[in-house]
């Protein structure tokens, strides 16, 4: 899992040092380059998977009791953090007000999940994860390059397309995705 994380986060860390992400486009075309990062990425988040899974097997390692009203907490914050997550695709005033919808959504499920698991290996997940959604929002903001294109952003119909979509997602991962794949129900548990 930590392999994993090294990888998964020391990539998209990459793209914050733009002069290094520069001159790996320079020297390997923006192709290659996206190609190696989707591919590193995609590695990293397979031994992300992989490991978890493993540590939950086999290793489970408790810090702290979280209080049984954390669990409320991360249900109500993940929804939000779905929406978010969606209108980073869906651009509308949404996206326009935060500016960066799948970076919060990532801060707010990680804290979530930080929230209502005291296990080391959720600390070690979601509190590395945590911070690089942080580190990476901070570099956004010193960024001179606009970083391409603007990419059109609609108007009110792209956010309530993107809220019940997120809605709609929201329940899926709740009823179907986390109690079958991660093995931990959410609602009615």
């Amino acid at each position: 899992m930590i392999l994993g994380l090294v990888l998964f986060i020391g990539v998209h860390l990459v793209s914050t040092r733009r002069e290094v992400r520069a001159r790996l486009i320079a020297q390997h075309g923006e192709s290659l380059y996206k190609l190696g990062f989707a591919l590193v990425a995609v590695v990293g988040l397979a031994l992300i998977v992989w490991g978890f899974a493993t540590y939950r097997a086999t290793g489970w390692i408790d810090v702290w009791y979280p209080p049984k009203m954390m669990r409320h907490i991360t249900v109500a914050l993940m929804l939000p953090a779905v929406i978010l997550l969606v209108a980073a695709y869906i651009r509308g005033g949404i996206y326009r007000v935060v500016k960066h919808p799948m970076l919060t959504a990532v801060k707010l499920w990680a804290l979530a999940h930080l929230l209502s698991n005291g296990d080391l290996g959720s600390i070690i997940l979601f509190g590395s994860l945590l911070g690089w959604a942080v580190v990476d929002r901070i570099s956004l903001k010193h960024r001179a390059d606009a970083g391409g294109p603007p990419i059109p952003v609609g108007g009110i119909g792209n956010d309530a397309i993107a809220v019940a979509v997120g809605i709609v997602a929201y329940l899926a991962l709740g009823f179907a995705f986390h109690p079958v794949v991660i093995g931990v129900p959410v609602f009615g548990a």
